[in-house]
């Protein structure tokens, strides 16, 4: 608050002594009626007696006046306040065009406080701020904003007048204050040019936008740990991160999130301001902080020329993403082997696995569980990315792991589209379901032998089996078990599949197997729809339960006995000298049920023998002529008698 003039108080005590002298002077000058004199200094209260008639008085401050006397009093009472009031006009007049009283030191009103002192300015300090320079009548005299920069000196090394000097300390950034300061204090009796008269008191409307010192450091607040942190940022790693970044009074200059696109670089190494060269250093993964460093060591005297001035501090709201080292390798944690595991992967086998992959903060990417299919791969031969074609090597069926992979290792500088950035870290859970490679053939493992085995399976033979079919992983595929039949086929006839055929052959009654079948002789890259996956190692646990020895190879029919001399005239059964496809279909079944001959085991008989006849049929005119009419041993080998 301004002091009183020496006008205001005068006025105040001419008021006070005028009434007073007219008050008194007017009841001074009456008679009272009963002969009493009055008592001025008498308090209200107490209390004096008289005698006049047998009556009793009592006397206040306030006399009982005749009333002529109270006439009077009234009008000299109208006279006073008449006087009052042109007096009061004079003094106010007065008041408004006498010179301020001089202050003896600076006075300070807080126009605005902040709710947080980011810093207090201290001597020595060196500070930003903005003001408006005034006369106490409100005339600007000058105006940092004028010159659209702020005004940029150190405090208490007397580059400001006294007065400025001693009213910036202690002041917070963003607080803004009404400085007033007294002549003595300011440009004293000299004043400044023609800008400040001599003896003027200045008034400073200042707000305070940023203070630093010349031996301040990077500050660094983290305010958010990650819950792990298996590595911290070192000199020469490459570091991917978010920022926004603001001058100390809040005002943002630069996000990389308006950006939507990280900062990526080296650190340490010279490629960053000095500040945020130290201030990242050490920082995890997830971390979160707050970066606050000197113009010392941001953007210097000059700023950047655009959005930071010169001398700014800077502050950096920092998340870090990602962080490799170009002499990094592939990092293959959190393992879950198998409970066994007969044989790991090798350069050039093809494997079958599930993935989820991530971005190193997490950020997920893309997964072949969503897919609901494997990943199927070479490993080994450059079919996929370096880093998961080393992770992949070594590797059990149903081992789960995870690969960390550095982006020269992984998908470069440029990424892949909007889901991998570039220089991203990848990150792989992987599981790995199967593997084979191509040179691979049917393993089999005899898991039971009868004592006694006469005969074993061979090419031709017709066997029935019970089997049950799974997946490398253990997923079931089918089981002849669930029919509660057996699956019977010809063997070598293609009614298997390759790795099924080799896995039944040389086989007794009542033997069990174990095979594993690799893709290429089981169902190859294209699987049966909605039962085996393509490119699948298959799995059969197998026990013969019967067989039937099948006819030499070439073979459909033939004969248990000696071969009749006169055959096409016993066939020939109505003498035209032709045999009609009746009749040779009567023959031959006759002699299989006569056990003179056996048809090919594990085959439609009828479709047999339409095979057969169509073969001696020669012209194919649906008949067979004795001329076309020939044994086996008689012509070329074919499917025939």
């Amino acid at each position: 608050m301004l002091l009183r003039s020496s006008v205001d108080v005068l006025s105040l005590k001419l008021n006070r002594k005028l009434c007073s002298c007219i008050w008194l002077d007017t009841l001074t000058s009456l008679r009272w009626d009963r002969g009493q004199d009055f008592c001025p200094s008498r308090s209200r209260g107490h209390q004096s007696t008289g005698e006049q008639g047998g009556s009793i008085y009592s006397y206040g401050p306030y006399p009982q006046l005749s009333p002529s006397s109270e006439s009077l009093l009234a009008e000299k009472m109208i006279q006073c306040v008449q006087a009052m009031l042109y007096l009061s006009v004079l003094v106010a007049f007065a008041a408004c065009n006498a010179p301020p009283v001089p202050l003896d030191d600076i006075l300070i009103e807080k126009t605005f406080v902040p709710e947080q002192c980011v810093r207090a300015v201290k001597v020595g300090d060196y500070v930003r701020y903005h003001y408006n320079g005034m006369f106490p009548d409100g005339k600007k005299f000058d105006s940092s904003y004028d010159r659209g920069s702020t005004y940029n000196v150190f405090v208490g090394k007397k580059q400001l007048i006294a007065g400025m000097d001693k009213a910036l300390v202690g002041m917070c950034v963003n607080e803004r204050s009404l400085i007033k300061i007294p002549p003595h204090l300011a440009y004293g009796k000299q004043g400044y040019g023609d800008i400040i008269p001599p003896d003027s008191i200045l008034h400073f409307d200042v707000l305070l936008l940023d203070v630093w010192n010349p031996e301040d450091g990077v500050q660094s607040n983290t305010y958010h740990t990650p819950s792990t942190c298996s590595r911290k940022v070192e000199v020469s790693d490459y570091v991917r991160y978010h920022y926004n970044g603001t001058l100390l009074d809040g005002t943002l200059f630069d996000s990389s999130h308006t950006r939507l696109r990280t900062y990526d670089t080296y650190v340490g190494i010279g490629w960053l301001i000095a500040g945020m060269d130290q201030g990242l250093l050490g920082m995890c993964v997830g971390e979160k902080r707050i970066i606050t460093m000197p113009p010392s060591l941001g953007y210097g005297e000059n700023g950047d020329g655009s959005d930071i001035p010169g001398q700014a501090s800077l502050v950096f709201d920092v998340v870090l993403l990602d962080l490799h080292n170009p002499r990094d390798g592939i990092t293959v944690t959190n393992q879950i082997l198998p409970e066994s595991c007969t044989r790991k992967t090798v350069a050039g086998d093809f494997v079958r696995y599930h993935y989820n992959g991530s971005l190193l903060d997490g950020t997920f990417f893309d997964s072949s569980y969503s897919r609901n299919r494997t990943y199927d791969t070479y490993v080994g031969r450059g079919y996929v990315i370096a880093g998961m074609d080393e992770g992949l090597i070594g590797v059990c069926v149903g081992e789960k792991r995870t690969v960390t992979i550095p982006p020269h290792l992984g998908y470069g500088e440029e990424g892949t589209g909007s889901k991998i950035p570039g220089s991203a870290v990848l990150v792989f859970d992987i599981h790995i379901i199967d593997f084979h490679n191509p040179s691979d053939k049917t393993e089999i493992t005899i898991t039971h032998k009868p004592e006694e085995c006469d005969k074993q399976t061979k090419k031709g033979d017709f066997v029935k089996y019970h089997y049950n079919a799974s997946l490398m992983d253990g997923s079931s595929i089918d089981s002849t078990y669930n029919y509660a039949k057996t699956y019977n086929i010809v063997l070598g006839a293609n009614q298997v599949v390759p790795g099924m055929e080799d896995g039944l052959m040389d086989m007794c009654v009542g033997e069990k197997r174990h095979l594993v079948i690799p893709p290429h002789l089981g169902y190859g890259e294209r699987g049966v729809t909605d039962e085996v996956p393509g490119s699948a190692v298959l799995v059969f646990d197998i026990e013969l339960v019967e067989m039937e020895e099948g006819l030499p190879e070439g073979y459909m029919f033939i004969w248990n006995d000696e071969v009749s001399p006169d055959l096409f005239t016993e066939m020939d059964t109505d003498n035209n000298k032709q045999v009609e496809p009746s009749e040779f279909t009567d023959y031959i079944m006759r002699q299989v049920n006569e056990g003179k001959g056996r048809l090919a085991p594990g085959f439609d008989p009828y479709r047999i023998i339409d095979n057969m006849f169509s073969n001696q049929d020669r012209d194919g005119d649906g008949k067979i002529t004795e001329a076309e009419f020939k044994l086996k041993a008689d012509e070329a080998p074919h499917d025939e008698l």
